[in-house]
């Protein structure tokens, strides 16, 4: 931007006068003319960027602020050199400042670092090196990071752009500002002749390093807390559209990137609303953390979408919505980035792409076309001709289903025609049973289905073929849980499932990898998998996600049992997670109630898969063994009961079954310890009840009692012990001890109190008195806690077993959490259920609100000032929220008064309000209220 086009405050020529007077007849070496001028220049960069800001209109305007800013900082650092230049004299003679990078190309953000190179003579003495040295450190005191002010020659320029790809990138936007223009020529002249001599070599580096970036950031561009610069389908992207443009064509202008073929008006106007809704994003998260983060992370969203402009609809709150335009922006700059890829690849600039058959055996690999309707151009499959489409619509789904059975990528092209004839995807398209087969075969059968759902998306086919999965695309939900888009965490979990059906995860999910080859209703589960989340947004995702799934499957055409099928299982598809983790399984009516609402092996089979590939799906750590094994443990209970001839009404028939198999796990237990200390083996058996017996497997059963043995042998009325549990990952904590009030209350205190995370707790009292108590505890990493520090395991069992004996009844609180932004965005409403029915011999409570160190510690006080006695307890966790469930009782009974039972639910919910009004009080002395109230649902 030239220095002309800003206001007379701005302008360099009024700061170069301010300069002179501050300096007066002092020099730069004059430390308090020095501090009036570096004064002078701070205001004239603040008010730049407060001219900057002013310039950002609702979602617009990014993109103007960042040119206007860049000029700001041309005519500031031109009046600095000119100032300190005149100074210095002969010094500065054959010296030139330039700018690269992003700021070279004419574009700033307010905190953004200014890249800048300083080209010296060959001979350069120590009079250039005095003033240089001079002029970086009044720039480093103006609070400008110049991004180190490299100083070279014109040769040691050329020798490290050769060497250093970042390098000979920053040097595409090398633009003069100061000093001898002369030097700044040379190195443009000699940087534009090696370019062209080797443009192939730095094409592909550059994707390369493209990659790297990518998959340091993260692969996908649909993570929930993307960075705008770093992150797929952000403004490095955008950048590097350009930069490869500078590179092949000589220049940026827009008219050569259309004369030459690259891009067309349209894909220009669609890279400038990109960049400016990018930069406008940026210059608000500059401003409201006052650094140079890009990241843009949940504490900040709610505030940049009220500054934007986005208000709540019915469906989506105004963060929801704005973070959806973003990633359908991220969108436009990956099919940009595709669409230049294939134009380098077109003029040999870059190799071919082996595309989807890079995922697929080797067997797949490119060949002829299996349609004639479509061709192969520079390694992607392209339409043959694109005027059929007019006569066959069809072709519109084929061109996908071509790709995947040839393992090719769609060429730009087809994209566009894809694009141009979304309109003839109508009522009669989606319904026309040519085009419904297609689709089946690209779901049922492609090697890779999770990609090729990808590309139909991004290229806006399967949104407008399944308008119901359309309405979740980009489509992002406001906790800290979820880590993907709706749509893209669907696609991850399409893509679980054929892995799990090639045998690729069976030491992760062994169970799901042997039953899917018994299920009978393949379709039903993939369909049930892609329209799984198709409610969300809309009330209970469940329950209308089935009403949508019933409308598809209905549409396409299935028999009615089938689509009641796909229907059950959206319905139900957070059922089994809910039971397994939130429930006792060890609980007959818990197995009951799920084997009756399941009803059949078939269903249970699918919604087994279901799950498993849901949680997985998640994100990253979402998954681990903890949850395997209570999902294996529920599964096999439930199959056993289905499996047997009990109708999913006798409840006698159920409760006799579950009998049965504790008696089993009592005689076997007797038979193989009886050989050892047979009194012992008939006491244990008796002393504890057929929740134990159903609850662990046999190894974990004979591993409890070798440990109650060897501490009965010591004479230890108390004994604790702590060992990893890989099949669960977490730490197995036993302890033995006479039962007493708040024993539970005692353990889980000194458990919080050393950092150690109860993610489950299985507490038995035995008919002679004592309490065997089992804990699985995890470390702030979700990794079993002390997993390789053997002495932080004994030292957590000596802790328990001195709180258990009593010597220690009160453990101190864990230190409150500090609160971050980042916590305060999210408003956690509490919430406690207390219901004597939901269980077969205690009463349930639920208690659900925002996560923090010792909250089960406080819950469990809370439960032992009632004077309830517990008897097991689930914990899990879903991003800022808790969920605790306990089974209690009083006086050996459940709370059958309603008033006992509310005056509980009273106490919890006052546990869990006073840290949600802690931590609004400090987000309101934060500044955050009005993000946490733009957040609220």
């Amino acid at each position: 931007m030239l220095v002309s086009a800003l206001p007379a405050s701005l302008d360099g020529l009024k700061l170069r006068a301010e300069l002179a007077a501050a300096l007066g007849d002092k020099s730069w070496q004059d430390m308090p003319a020095r501090n009036a001028a570096i004064a002078r220049i701070r205001s004239a960069i603040e008010a730049g960027r407060a001219a900057a800001k002013d310039k950002l209109k609702g979602s617009t305007g990014g993109l103007e602020s960042a040119r206007f800013l860049s000029g700001v900082m041309n005519a500031v650092l031109a009046a600095v050199y000119d100032s300190i230049a005149m100074e210095a004299g002969d010094a500065a003679q054959g010296i030139s400042m330039t700018a690269i990078g992003g700021y070279g190309a004419g574009e700033l953000a307010p905190r953004s670092d200014i890249d800048l190179l300083f080209l010296k003579p060959k001979r350069a003495g120590k009079a250039h090196e005095a003033f240089l040295e001079q002029l970086i450190y009044v720039l480093w005191d103006c609070g400008l990071d110049v991004g180190g002010g490299a100083v070279r020659t014109v040769d040691e320029t050329l020798d490290v752009a050769r060497d250093n790809i970042g390098e000979r990138t920053s040097l595409l936007s090398l633009r003069h500002l100061a000093g001898n223009p002369g030097l700044s020529e040379m190195l443009r002249r000699k940087l534009r002749e090696e370019a062209l001599s080797k443009g192939a070599a730095f094409v592909e580096a550059k994707l390369e390093e493209r990659d790297a970036r990518i998959s340091k950031a993260g692969a996908s561009r649909y993570t929930v807390e993307p960075n705008v610069k770093e992150s797929k389908g952000g403004l490095r992207d955008l950048q590097l559209l350009r930069w490869l443009a500078q590179f092949l064509y000589g220049a940026d202008a827009f008219e050569r990137w259309v004369s030459s073929g690259l891009m067309t008006v349209t894909d220009v106007e669609k890279y400038l609303r990109a960049s400016d809704f990018f930069w406008t994003v940026r210059f608000h998260i500059h401003d409201i953390i006052d650094g140079k983060d890009d990241r843009l992370t949940f504490d900040i969203q709610p505030e940049i979408a009220a500054r934007m402009g986005f208000d709540d609809a019915e469906a989506e709150s105004a963060v929801e919505r704005f973070m959806r335009r973003y990633f359908l922006t991220a969108m436009d700059v990956g099919s940009l980035t595709r669409l230049v890829c294939a134009k380098l690849e077109s003029d040999h600039r870059k190799s071919r792409p082996r595309g989807l058959a890079r995922f697929l055996p080797e067997s797949d690999a490119l060949g002829d076309p299996v349609d004639e309707a479509f061709k192969l151009v520079d390694g992607r499959i392209d339409f043959a001709d694109p005027s059929e489409i007019e006569n066959d619509p069809v072709l519109l789904m084929r061109l996908f289903w071509a790709a995947s059975a040839m393992g090719a990528d769609l060429h730009p092209d087809a994209f566009a025609v894809v694009g141009q004839n979304i309109r003839r995807v109508d009522d009669e398209f989606r319904s026309d049973p040519r085009a419904v087969r297609v689709f089946f075969s690209i779901l049922l059968d492609s090697g890779a289905p999770q990609l090729v759902l990808r590309l139909m998306t991004e290229a806006g086919l399967l949104g407008k073929f399944l308008p119901e999965f359309g309405e979740i695309v980009a489509r992002t939900q406001f906790n800290m849980y979820h880590r993907y888009t709706v749509d893209e965490h669907t696609l991850h979990l399409v893509g679980l499932l054929r892995d799990i059906e090639n045998g690729d995860l069976q030491g992760d999910h062994p169970v799901a990898s042997r039953i899917v080859h018994e299920i009978k209703n393949r379709r039903a589960l993939h369909l049930a998998a892609l329209l799984h989340d198709t409610g969300k947004g809309r009330g209970d995702q469940c329950v209308e996600g089935a009403e949508q799934a019933r409308t598809a499957c209905t549409r396409l055409g299935l028999p009615s049992a089938e689509v009641e099928l796909v229907a059950w299982l959206v319905r139900t598809h957070l059922l089994m997670s809910d039971t397994a983790q939130r429930r006792d399984i060890g609980d007959p009516k818990t197995v009951i109630e799920f084997a009756r609402e399941v009803g059949t092996l078939e269903r249970l089979n699918l919604l087994t898969i279901l799950t498993v590939i849901d949680i997985r799906a998640v994100g990253p750590g979402i998954w681990n063994g903890w949850k395997g094994q209570l999902l294996r443990d529920l599964y096999s209970a439930t199959r056993s009961v289905l499996e047997s001839d009990a109708s999913s009404d006798a409840e006698a028939e159920v409760r006799t079954i579950l009998k049965a198999q504790a008696d089993e796990s009592r005689a076997a237990f007797r038979e193989k310890i009886g050989r050892v200390d047979e009194g012992f083996a008939e006491r244990w058996t008796t002393d504890l009840d057929d929740a134990y017996w159903l609850s662990f497997s046999e190894a974990d059963r004979l591993r409890h009692a070798a440990f109650v043995r060897a501490a009965k042998d010591r004479g230890d009325v108390v004994a604790a012990t702590a060992r990893i549990d890989k099949r669960r990952a977490a730490t197995e904590v036993m302890v033995i001890a006479p039962d007493r009030e708040r024993l539970f209350a005692d353990i889980v205190g000194v458990l919080a109190e050393l950092g150690a995370n109860v993610v489950g707790a299985q507490v038995s009292t035995t008919a002679s008195g004592d309490a065997f108590d089992v804990f699985y505890v995890q470390d702030s990493s979700g990794n079993p806690y002390g997993i390789e520090r053997g002495r932080a395991r004994d030292a957590l069992a000596e802790r328990v077993r001195r709180a258990a004996s009593g010597s220690k009844t009160r453990a101190a609180k864990p230190a409150v959490a500090r609160l971050t932004r980042r916590a305060a965005a999210f408003t956690v409403t509490p919430s406690v259920s207390v219901d004597s029915s939901a269980a077969e011999t205690a009463t349930l409570i639920e208690a659900s609100g925002r996560d923090r160190p010792g909250l089960l510690a406080d819950l469990s006080e809370a439960i032992a000032d009632a004077g309830l006695a517990l008897q097991s307890a689930r914990i899990d966790g879903y991003g800022e929220r808790a969920t605790d469930v306990f089974y209690v009782l009083r006086d050996g009974k459940k709370l059958e008064d309603s008033a006992d039972r509310e005056a509980v639910r009273e106490s919890l919910l006052d546990v869990l309000a006073q840290e949600e009004e802690r931590v609004a009080k400090r987000a309101r002395t934060r500044g955050l209220a009005r993000a946490r109230a733009s957040a609220g649902r």
